[in-house]
């Protein structure tokens, strides 16, 4: 059904208790240009995942299989206007409708010859997707849904890239979740800021101190203390966080004596971020956004993990240029205090773990061909999930 009137943020094609997305990354975001978009005369393939930064960058691969399985229909993605430009680096959807996790879709978007539901397990997201009345909905199997009956069972064991790679397969849609690699954006495509911003940040270490929730938060005193080491030895550093956490960067930073410049805290939008963090020599983090940026653009990591495990959200364990610290202690990613298994991680072990980083490698690799889609994500348990066979099996995301 043409989209008549529904305003969108365009961009360019490309070669679940009471439920809820898995998780709410620091949203280093600002609001794109809203446009309205006139009809269009492909069918459209509706995809739901109205979530965060690292929520987007998790499905990807799952976006690109559908793309290249849908070559004739108009992909739009439902999510947060402000992550339109990360989608379009993708190449995998032709446009972004501003949504909000379980909000009721724009009106304008009922009728669509597919809706893929990339958000959640179910009942409200299937509901919501069946509120706009496709011809066929993609989704899990949910027994309040009768609609998705048909659907591949959930697995509350897997890791986020292999479920919903899972999903589209056994929905007969190949996808391969080795595909989540992503090229920096160009410098031309960025502003002023964004561009100053990439070159202070060239080749630096960059101590990314935020996240959603104070669970995930390692404390900013021992941030400081991995960058006044690397200061020591020779490395610059710089420090990011969304604009809402430019104090929590400023302290970083006052407590590692690093001059104000440093500060890169809401100085770029979220390309921007994105080329920052491609022109990084590594990154320190925690388990947010910024995490998985580093994994779709190459840039070598350390990612600290607390009540949540890597094996859910961490990167590809065959991907050498990242180093993931976990205590193998699982609690409430949502919590207001440091999760205890976070704080186990001492600034030792941090700095340790930079030393380990095979780096260049990932900057590298994203300068040649994108990987063989054929090969899946490894790791133990992990297989290729190219139809509708038992897929891999790592540990669980919580329901939504």
């Amino acid at each position: 059904m043409p989209l008549a009137g529904v305003v969108l943020a365009t961009v360019s094609a490309g070669a679940g208790g009471v439920e809820q997305g898995p998780r709410t990354h620091a949203r280093e975001t600002e609001t794109t240009e809203r446009r309205t978009v006139p009809p269009a005369d492909r069918p459209l393939l509706l995809v739901l995942r109205a979530l965060g930064l690292g929520d987007l960058l998790t499905a990807v691969p799952a976006l690109r299989g559908l793309r290249e399985s849908f070559p004739g229909h108009r992909i739009v993605l439902a999510a947060p206007q402000g992550l339109a430009p990360l989608a379009e680096l993708s190449g995998a959807v032709d446009a972004v409708v501003d949504a909000a996790p379980l909000a009721p879709l724009d009106t304008h978007l009922s009728g669509a010859d597919v809706a893929v539901n990339l958000h959640g397990r179910g009942p409200q997201s299937h509901r919501l997707l069946l509120d706009a009345w496709p011809r066929r909905l993609i989704a899990f199997a949910h027994p309040g849904v009768p609609q998705s009956r048909d659907g591949p069972d959930w697995r509350a064991d897997e890791h986020e890239v292999v479920r919903w790679c899972r999903l589209v397969a056994e929905s007969g849609v190949p996808a391969s979740p080795r595909r989540l690699d992503m090229r920096p954006p160009p410098l031309d495509a960025v502003d002023a800021a964004s561009r100053a911003a990439s070159e202070a940040a060239r080749g630096a270490t960059l101590i990314h101190p935020g996240a959603a929730s104070a669970a995930r938060r390692w404390p900013p005193e021992r941030f400081a203390a991995v960058a006044r080491a690397q200061r020591e030895k020779g490395r610059a550093v710089v420090v990011t966080a969304s604009a809402a956490e430019a104090g929590l960067a400023r302290r970083v930073a006052s407590e590692a004596e690093l001059p104000e410049r440093t500060v890169l805290a809401g100085r770029t939008d979220l390309l921007g971020l994105a080329a920052v963090v491609a022109a990084a020599g590594r990154v320190v983090c925690g388990d947010t956004g910024v995490a998985h940026l580093a994994t779709a653009l190459g840039t070598p990591s350390v990612v600290l993990f607390g009540p949540t495990s890597p094996r859910h959200w961490g990167p590809p364990p065959d991907r050498g240029q990242h180093d993931v610290l976990w205590k193998e202690r699982v609690g409430d990613p949502h919590g207001d205090e440091p999760d205890p298994g976070l704080l186990e991680i001492g600034v030792d072990e941090a700095l340790a773990a930079l030393d380990r980083l095979r780096e260049g490698e990932g900057h590298a690799d994203r300068e040649g061909d994108e990987p063989d889609p054929r090969h899946p994500l490894s790791g133990p348990g992990v297989a290729s999930v190219t139809g509708p066979t038992p897929a891999a099996r790592t540990h669980a995301a919580a329901a939504r």
